[in-house]
């Protein structure tokens, strides 16, 4: 297993990380990714221990925090190898303080999700999106006041803008408070705006990325290809859901290249995708989601090779969109304004 660094912090993280969403299905939302109940989580963790895969990542929203209960319940006994990250902002209640990322609201989160998970200490804690109500002092000063006293050991933040996130460092900067160290992201090779704003972002004030949904949505996974209807299960029921609409000419013509790629490199569509994703700039990790033992080992297969520079270029070609404004124009001036993805293209 490789392990990088989690932005400008001292912590190591394995590139692969395992999501457990799937863990729980406490409602019908859920029940779309998985149903995973803990004897079922103990061996996906015992497969991802064994493999070198030692970050798992869940959220208090998850199946109404019965994910971090499973998660807690598997891991027991071996917390001491493991490396956990939560998340919290989203509603967990009916009362008008049980959402945001207020003191009140961050503090409860904190406590609850320790007792769901059974342990003394998160190692990353994420704000799973951003509030614009509650001062962003208020949340950070919190967030500092959490890591200070043991509570959580690493700062992140997930689905914020790019101003967001920068606003959010300078005033860590400014009182000397922790600092958020990783982004939590949709990143996929047919979901590329992440590199228009937050992959410099990123660069330039060590901020890695965490990518979520690397498959976009289930689309790469080699079940969805030209001319052929949609396979029996979760895509065809609509579980892509929530995702960002994609074209259909554009998905079959980025899933012709991988159909390609995989017939030179021996690998499957969804091990290309992935590891095309581990070469971009700022990425640290990839969360990856997994039913069944099955799904967990094809996609460990992405790691331990890398796709050839030819390779890569062809995939960058044909998912390439047109940046929104400013950033096409940006674009025309790189000998100034260089372009860290053109760099990697």
């Amino acid at each position: 297993m490789e392990y990088r660094q989690l932005g400008r912090s001292g912590l190591k993280v394995p590139v692969l990380s395992f999501g457990t969403a799937t863990f729980g299905g406490s409602n019908e939302f859920f029940k779309r990714w998985g149903e995973t109940d803990v004897e079922e989580a103990k061996k996906l963790i015992d497969i991802c221990l064994d493999a070198g895969i030692n970050l798992f990542d869940t959220a208090d929203v998850y199946s109404q925090g019965s994910s971090e209960e499973i998660l807690g319940q598997a891991i027991k006994g071996k917390r001491h190898r493991a490396l956990i990250s939560t998340k919290s902002t989203f509603r967990v209640g009916e009362g008008p303080n049980d959402a945001g990322s207020s003191r009140y609201h961050l503090i409860q989160s904190v406590e609850t999700s320790l007792k769901r998970l059974q342990t003394d200490y998160i190692d990353i804690y994420f704000l799973h999106g951003f509030d614009a109500l509650t001062p962003i002092e208020e949340t950070l000063s919190t967030l500092d006041h959490l890591v200070q006293s043991g509570k959580i050991r690493y700062i992140g933040c997930s689905n914020f803008s790019g101003w967001h996130v920068m606003k959010s460092l300078a005033i860590s900067e400014k009182y000397g408070w922790a600092r958020y160290v990783v982004y939590q992201g949709y990143y996929s090779l047919i979901g590329r705006d992440y590199e228009e704003e937050l992959m410099p972002l990123g660069i330039d004030q060590g901020v890695c990325l965490m990518a979520w949904s690397p498959l976009g949505w289930g689309r790469l996974t080699g079940k969805v290809r030209r001319g052929q209807p949609l396979p029996e299960g979760r895509l065809k029921t609509g579980g892509a859901v929530g995702g960002p609409p994609v074209d259909d000419e554009y998905l079959y013509t980025v899933v012709d290249v991988l159909d390609e790629i995989a017939k030179e490199t021996g690998k499957t569509v969804p091990q290309i995708a992935l590891n095309w994703i581990l070469q971009r700039p700022t990425v640290a990790n990839i969360v990856l989601g997994a039913r069944n033992e099955e799904q967990l080992q094809q996609n460990l297969g992405a790691i331990g090779w890398n796709l050839t520079a030819d390779q890569v270029a062809r995939l960058d070609a044909v998912s390439a969109r047109q940046p929104s404004y400013p950033y096409w124009h940006q674009r025309q001036f790189s000998e100034r304004n260089p372009s860290p993805v053109l760099k990697a293209e």
